[in-house]
């Protein structure tokens, strides 16, 4: 196992946050805050960042698992394994919840492709500093 990168951990998260950020805000105009509540945004959005760097902690930890030699012969797999927990793992577990709340079909796939994109993005982080 390789070292993980840690530079790489923390601009993923960073990037996540902000693509949460935008994605719930001016791109689809819908004034909610990124994880409601009834604390202030500031600390909504800190908590946000706080699983997000412990997402991207353990795809940091993947990485250097699988290894820089490999990783630079196989550059695709950053986007597979960032991909493929998100598909796997993520997306399920919001679109259930969404259904349980009854969420209107367009806010499911809307929220599911948040974290589809969050997870691509802290991929392409992790190859650029890779």
């Amino acid at each position: 196992m390789g070292p993980v990168n840690w530079l790489a951990v923390v601009l993923a998260a960073a990037l996540a946050l902000a693509i949460g950020i935008v994605w719930n805000g001016p791109l689809f105009r819908t004034g909610r805050q990124l994880l409601p509540g009834n604390s202030q945004r500031a600390g909504n959005y800190a908590v946000v960042g706080i699983v997000f760097l412990i997402s991207s902690a353990m795809l940091g930890h993947m990485f250097a698992r699988i290894g820089a030699e490999t990783l630079a012969v196989k550059p695709w797999l950053y986007f597979m394994q960032t991909g493929g927990v998100a598909i796997a793992f993520v997306i399920p577990s919001v679109w259930l919840t969404h259904v349980r709340n009854r969420a209107e079909p367009a806010r499911r796939v809307i929220d599911c492709l948040f974290w589809l994109i969050a997870y691509l993005a802290m991929g392409l982080v992790f190859w650029v500093l890779g």
